[in-house]
């Protein structure tokens, strides 16, 4: 028997530059569950963890870096002040790896899905983070991901309601810049959840339609969820 066989194994902690989380409460998910809606906050663009953020996003876009870990370069009051991402990530086109480990997030914008080199998507422990934009399935790549999934709308484990959906722009901070399916102009939102594998994990997709077709035209959910697209206010 060799000498090290007894030995405790030591694991390494993938995410251990990634910054000390800086979160604020969430009891959304909380139990027994009630009618949930979608937080409120908005983004205070003056904010100084929201303008490091944007200089961070200019930087990787001008290197082409493949690695993107934006909050390990941020402090812990900066990384709090963010619960959103800009647009402007839709430049980071070569980022083959996006970390937002501990995130303060509480929504995602449509412009992830112009990552189109994004291969591994690690917003874990993004623990306000309860749902995603149907656009990242635009993100053809993205084969592997890491996603605190019990903080989801809908999770397997739990079955949380999702919000009910809207027919106003205004139920997801303004985010509707075009259709999800088409992205073809909104005229008349037709705003449905749909539950998708996506990288590693089934995520709960918020999809703003521009018409009843291109609702029609979304894939079949993941088995085990909702059969059809809905519109919330209930488990699925």
């Amino acid at each position: 028997m060799g000498d090290n066989e007894n030995a405790p194994q030591v694991f390494t902690n993938r995410f251990g530059d990634a910054g000390i989380p800086a979160r604020d409460s969430c009891t959304c998910l909380a139990r027994p569950y009630r009618t949930i809606g979608f937080h409120a906050e908005r983004q205070d663009t003056t904010a100084p963890g929201w303008v490091r953020l944007l200089e961070l996003i200019d930087e990787a876009a001008a290197d082409g870096r493949t690695l993107f870990k934006p909050l390990a370069e941020m402090s812990a009051e900066e990384r709090r002040q963010v619960i959103t991402l800009p647009a402007t990530i839709a430049k980071l086109t070569a980022v083959e790896h996006f970390v937002l480990y501990g995130s303060n997030l509480v929504r995602i914008p449509p412009e992830i899905g112009a990552m189109t080199n994004l291969t591994l998507f690690e917003p874990y422990t993004s623990y306000r983070l309860h749902w995603f934009p149907y656009e990242i399935t635009r993100c053809a790549k993205l084969a592997d991901s890491t996603v605190s999934t019990r903080a989801l709308y809908g999770n397997y484990k739990y079955r949380p309601p999702f919000p009910a959906t809207s027919d106003s722009a205004d139920s997801t901070d303004g985010d509707v810049r075009g259709c999800s399916v088409c992205d073809g102009p909104v005229t008349r939102l037709h705003q449905v959840w749909i539950t998708l594998a996506v990288g590693t994990d089934y995520l709960p997709l918020l999809v703003n339609a521009c018409s009843a077709d291109c609702v029609a035209a979304l894939p079949p959910p993941a088995k085990g969820y909702a059969p059809t697209p809905h519109t919330g206010g209930s488990q699925g």
